[in-house]
C-alpha cells in the first residue's frame, strides 16, 4: 500500500460469502472541482456532491461504453441538477436554482429540516431520470421515477426497486473536510451493496434460496450500516482498510479500481459548432458589447468570440 491512500476512485469489491458485491466511491479533487466551479450555497453544493457520488456508484454497477447521466428536475428552489459520468471515469455536474425562492426557503421554517429532508425542501415535486447514451448507433436507455423520499439516497433506492428491480443498499456522505491542517474542501463518498442472484440446485421443498446466503446478505447490510460518514470521507483511511474494517467477518475481495476525475467535455470547437447552427440575428442578440460570450454550465469556462471570429 502507498503511504498516501488513493483518492478519486471507484473501487469494486465482493463479499467472500458470495451474498453481495459492491462499489466504493471516494471523491476529493473530483468533487471539489465540480462544486468549486460555481458559487453554490452550501445546501445546493451538498446535494450536487451527493448526486456525483451516487452517479459514480451506479456507473460502476452497469456495463456501458458512453455516458451515464443522473438528472433531477423539480418545482422547488432547486429546479435542475445534472451529473454525468463517462465509461472512462470523467465526471461533471451542475445545478440550477431560483435564487429568490432559495433565499425564501433558507429564511423560512423549512430551513430547520436540514439534509434529512433535502428532496421535498430543495426539489419539491419532480422526477429522477437515469440515462445511458452509448452513441448514435445504439438505443439510448432511460429510466424515470418520481421523487419519492426524503433524500437523494431514498430516491435512488426507489429507482433501484422500480426501474431495474435491483436489491441494493446505498450509503452516501458529503461534507467539507480539512486535510493536513489545510483549508476545508468538499469531499464525497458512497458505498453500495448489491445482492447477488442465487444460482444453486433447487431443493426438494421447491425453495431456490439458500438460507445461509440470505443470512449473509442481511449481515452484510447491517455491517454497511455501521459505516460512518466520517469513515467514508476520511482522506487518511485507505479504501481497502475501510472495506476490511466493515466486512472482514465474512471476508472481502477487491478488484482493480477505476480512477474518477472532473473533466468537462466542452471546448471552443464545440461551441463554434453550436453557434454555426444559430441564425445571424440570434447571434447578434447574444452579444455583450461587440463580443459573444458563451459560458459552460458545467465547468463555468467562458468562451469569447470577437467580431472577426463571429464573421468567420
Amino acid at each position: 500500500m502507498s503511504a498516501t491512500p488513493p483518492d478519486n476512485l471507484l473501487q469494486p469489491f465482493q463479499i467472500e460469502s458470495m451474498a453481495a458485491q459492491g462499489r466504493l466511491v471516494r471523491l476529493g479533487d473530483a468533487v471539489q472541482s465540480v462544486l468549486g466551479a460555481h458559487d453554490y450555497p452550501d445546501d445546493v453544493a451538498r446535494v450536487l456532491g451527493e448526486a456525483q457520488a451516487i452517479a459514480g456508484v451506479i456507473a460502476g454497477t452497469l456495463k456501458f461504453d458512453g455516458v451515464l447521466t443522473f438528472q433531477i428536475k423539480g418545482d422547488g428552489p432547486v429546479n435542475l441538477l445534472v451529473v454525468d459520468v463517462t465509461s472512462d471515469g470523467a465526471m461533471r455536474g451542475y445545478a440550477q436554482y431560483r435564487e429568490d425562492e432559495f433565499e425564501d426557503m433558507a429564511a423560512g421554517p423549512d430551513a430547520a429540516k436540514g439534509p434529512q429532508q433535502d428532496v421535498p425542501r430543495l426539489f419539491g415535486n419532480g422526477y429522477l431520470a437515469l440515462t445511458v447514451d452509448q452513441g448514435a448507433d445504439t438505443q439510448r436507455y432511460q429510466g424515470i421515477v418520481p421523487l419519492e423520499g426524503a433524500t437523494l439516497t431514498d430516491c435512488t433506492h426507489t429507482y433501484f426497486r422500480q426501474s431495474v428491480q435491483l436489491e441494493a443498499v446505498l450509503k452516501v456522505a458529503v461534507d467539507r473536510v480539512a486535510e493536513n491542517g489545510a483549508e476545508r474542501h468538499w469531499r464525497a463518498g458512497a458505498l453500495i451493496l448489491q445482492k447477488l442472484e442465487q444460482r444453486g440446485i433447487q431443493r426438494q421443498s421447491g425453495d431456490v434460496h439458500d438460507p445461509d446466503l440470505d443470512d449473509a446478505w442481511r449481515r452484510a447490510v447491517v455491517l454497511l450500516g455501521s459505516c460512518t460518514s466520517a469513515e467514508l470521507l476520511d482522506p487518511a483511511l485507505h479504501p481497502n482498510d475501510l472495506l476490511y474494517r466493515l466486512f472482514n467477518e465474512d471476508g472481502v475481495r477487491v478488484f482493480e479500481a477505476m480512477p474518477l476525475v472532473m473533466r468537462c467535455r466542452c471546448s471552443r470547437a464545440r461551441v463554434e459548432n453550436v453557434l454555426r447552427s444559430f441564425p445571424r440575428a440570434e447571434i447578434d442578440d447574444m452579444k455583450i458589447g461587440d463580443n459573444v460570450v458563451v459560458t459552460c454550465e458545467f465547468c463555468n469556462q467562458s468562451y469569447v468570440f470577437e467580431p472577426a471570429a463571429i464573421e468567420r
